[in-house]
């Protein structure tokens, strides 16, 4: 799947290294709510979908296999990717080169131009909404995606027309209207982040080292090497104090105190209080009521006093999800529950 990357190393310090960031934002993602859920799992070296019970409802015959959102999931078949009904019939033929979930009924696809890749996006029909034209582009949010033209980015609508001129060095999603970006005048120095509304006006001027989108009404921003957060109107409720912060999620936020290696993650609440105290390799957010976290080499999952309620024996977690979390047991991939039941027993291979 296509990830973005965040300009320079200093994304990668913020949320978690290599392939724990990949996971955790695999973590991040819903499934889209139904009659029946149904969950990618690995089986034989190939993905197919299971219920809550483990059976497969599409047996295992993917290379690669997404969530279902809006009703429709992507897969790999060989070297292209299409989408697939929850009944595993395959609505939109492999055909792309990358290709990501449906948000507000659209998804981006990439198809590979030559010795380049474009970006565009399909319906649910397959048919190309707006063509393969961008050198970068991310999902719908809020009604409008951020693309990249050339080096520069800017928004377009549903309709693939441009409404924020391409002219930031970097443009992340809109979340609660407004959208943090990138503004450099004298690359790589001088560049700073900050926030536009949807006509494409700064609300909070650049003045950050670095940004993330807001969640619950704060934003997580850095001034030189420590982490805090800011409201809407750019002010400081959090000061900068931390070496590593996470977005909040359910009234919640992990912090990092100490190097990216070697330092400890606790839980801050939104006075900026520590009322999970650092003690963990990797903290992550709060879903369900319930946080991954990792000492050593295991995972397990907290509750908001801190208490574990699944005791660390994983060797991979993500975030639980309509009360289920994708964990790995050496090299065997299930899902348990809240209690830590391995709802597959030890038969999946």
């Amino acid at each position: 799947m296509v990830k973005r990357v965040l300009l320079g190393i200093l994304v990668l310090s913020v949320l978690v290294s290599g392939k724990e960031f990949k996971s955790e934002e695999k973590v991040q993602e819903k499934l889209e709510p139904a009659v029946v859920e149904l969950y990618p799992l690995k089986q034989g070296g190939k993905y197919g979908y299971i219920d809550r019970n483990c059976n497969f409802v599409i047996n295992p015959q993917f290379d690669s296999a997404g969530g279902f959102h809006e009703g429709l999931a992507d897969v790999k078949i060989g070297d292209k990717y299409g989408y697939i009904d929850k009944s595993g019939k395959i609505v939109i033929n492999p055909q792309f080169d990358s290709a990501e979930r449906f948000s507000e009924g659209l998804a981006m696809v990439v198809i590979a131009d030559k010795d380049d890749f474009k970006y565009g996006y399909i319906d649910k029909s397959g048919k190309y909404v707006i063509k393969p034209q961008f050198d970068m582009a991310g999902d719908f949010s809020e009604g409008l995606a951020d693309v990249r033209i050339g080096h520069k980015y800017g928004y377009i609508d549903r309709r693939g027309k441009i409404v924020i001129n391409p002219q930031f060095d970097y443009a992340e999603r809109f979340s609660e209207g407004i959208a943090v970006v990138f503004f450099c005048e004298k690359c790589p120095l001088y560049g700073k982040y900050g926030y536009i509304d949807k006509s494409g006006e700064f609300v909070i001027n650049p003045q950050f080292d670095f940004a993330l989108p807001f969640s619950e009404g704060l934003a997580v921003v850095t001034i030189g090497e420590k982490w805090g957060y800011i409201d809407k109107r750019g002010e400081f409720v959090i000061n900068p104090q931390f070496d590593m912060i996470r977005n909040f999620s359910e009234g919640l936020a992990a912090v990092g105190i100490g190097p990216i290696i070697g330092g400890k993650r606790g839980y801050i609440d939104k006075r900026g209080k520590i009322v999970i105290n650092p003690q963990f390799d990797f903290a992550g957010d709060f879903s369900e009521g319930l946080a991954v976290v990792k000492i050593g080499k295991k995972w397990g999952y907290i509750d908001k006093s801190g208490e574990f309620v699944i005791n660390p024996q994983f060797d991979r977690a993500e975030r639980f999800s309509e009360g289920l979390a994708s964990v790995k047991i050496g090299d065997r991939e299930t899902y348990i529950d809240k209690t830590g039941r391995d709802i597959c027993g030890s038969g999946n291979k």
